[in-house]
């Protein structure tokens, strides 16, 4: 029991410096969402409740709209799916990762946010730490800081008065920082310019709106198809089998 509390513990305090840049941005938007449910006439109980159960910053901005409309619940479940249709090709990726975990995969599917599944995605995880804790509590963490800045928002948003048009792009500059982080640990930039590259062609295609499905939806299929190289060329080695074609 002790030596399962350390490697806990050990967990903890190496996910905790990778989420700081997310606390930044998630207590700055969870108070305006908690501000703007206060202004829109909900008591602090709304988004306290709603960033602890829904948990996805989008949807519940839009959930505001919704709760003061006719009640849809076809509108409601058709609008959510097309906002957090991404997270389809989040989970698809990271089945491996979530394999083998037990309860916390439980967790883990239910708090995977664009935040969250990018650190535990790209993070290089020490051999002593255990990944399925390291991951939860990257996980509970930013769900936590979320929950607070709504939470915080609710209840002072009567008193605050102050113009938090812009704040959205914190999130923009913080995805920013990791796509940069990315591109400097790998060796070479194939999947990054795939990714920008189909993105772009996408956007020019299908247009700002519509843009993103299409755009994952490709580069998920090119990525597959390409797996084997980009591997081989992040690795420096050659696919399993090379060597033993090249010796046939």
């Amino acid at each position: 029991m002790k030596n399962k509390i350390i490697i806990i513990k050990k967990a903890f305090k190496s996910a905790f410096p990778h989420t700081i840049p997310i606390f930044a941005g998630f207590l700055f938007l969870g108070m305006t969402y908690g501000i703007y449910m206060n202004v829109s006439g909900f008591s602090f109980w709304y988004p306290m409740l709603m960033s602890l159960t829904i948990f996805a910053g989008s949807v519940e901005f839009v959930t505001v709209n919704m709760l003061l409309g006719a009640f849809n619940p076809l509108q409601a479940f058709a609008m959510t799916l097309m906002i957090n249709a991404r997270h389809l090709f989040y989970g698809i990726s990271m089945l491996d990762k979530y394999r083998g975990l037990g309860w916390r995969s439980i967790y883990l599917i239910f708090g995977m946010c664009d935040e969250s599944f990018s650190i535990n995605y790209t993070a290089k995880i020490p051999d002593e730490i255990d990944r399925g804790w390291f991951m939860f509590f990257v996980t509970l963490l930013n769900h936590f800081y979320w929950f607070m800045g709504a939470t915080l928002g609710g209840i002072f948003g009567s008193f605050l008065h102050f113009n938090t048009e812009g704040l959205d792009f914190v999130m923009t500059a913080m995805f920013v920082v990791i796509f940069m982080e990315q591109w400097m640990k790998e060796k070479r930039h194939t999947s990054a310019m795939l990714g920008l590259g189909l993105s772009l062609l996408c956007l020019v295609i299908f247009g700002a709106e519509n843009f993103i499905i299409p755009a994952m939806l490709m580069i998920l299929a090119v990525l597959i198809l390409l797996r084997g190289k980009i591997e081989e060329q992040e690795t420096g080695e050659m696919p399993a089998g090379a060597d033993r074609e090249e010796q046939g």
